[in-house]
């Protein structure tokens, strides 16, 4: 069987990894959220650049 050491090496393995886990998800949900937030504004910008351009 497991001993005591054995037991709390193996629950902070798992700890670690969970807290892993969920920070790639944070980190991949939040980086998508910025790229897409970049690609809006870029967009953006061009269209008002050429609106500003026909109105001349």
């Amino acid at each position: 069987m497991f001993e005591f050491q054995q037991y709390l090496g193996f629950l902070l393995f798992l700890t670690i990894l969970t807290i892993g886990f969920w920070l790639m998800i944070f980190l991949v949900g939040f980086v998508q959220y910025w790229v897409g937030g970049a690609i809006m504004e870029l967009l953006k910008e061009k269209r008002e650049k050429r609106l500003a351009e026909e109105e001349k």
